[in-house]
């Protein structure tokens, strides 16, 4: 294990990128571009089961898998909000429930996504991110 203050290599990945961009209205349009990039969400995803209580946008979860290796699907109606869910997905999908439960979202404070999200925001990725923590523990 690293050392508590230090990022995975995922996360440095994320905190480099962002790093490129001078300003925050850079960083946003970034944030939209990775939403975009989200992969296909089924229509039949779409279910009030998956919707992911706690964010004003709209937000569906969807986890495969078993606790050697989750996949999170997720999508929302807001373009910032896919943006945050496409790197969240990107630090948690594909890793085993152990390794989720152990990697703390260091990439927030590391972006400085903290200071500049709307309070409705950060409770959505907050949300997300306990939804697929719970997943992870419930494997």
């Amino acid at each position: 294990m690293s050392e508590p203050m230090a990022l995975d290599p995922i996360q440095q990945e994320i905190a480099d990128e962002f790093g490129f961009f001078g300003d925050w209205s850079e960083r946003y349009q970034y944030l939209i571009d990775l939403g975009r990039k989200l992969p296909l969400f089924p229509d039949e995803w779409r279910t009030e089961a998956n919707r992911l209580h706690g964010c004003q946008s709209m937000v569906w979860v969807v986890a495969e898998g078993n606790a050697e290796r989750l996949v999170f699907h997720a999508i929302s109606d807001s373009s910032i909000v896919s943006g945050l869910i496409a790197l969240t997905l990107r630090v948690y999908s594909g890793r085993s429930a152990a390794e989720i439960l152990a990697t703390e979202p260091r990439f927030i404070d590391a972006i400085g996504l903290g200071k500049h999200l709307s309070v409705t925001r950060s409770n959505g990725l907050s949300a997300l991110i306990a939804k697929i923590r719970d997943t992870a523990a419930q494997a």
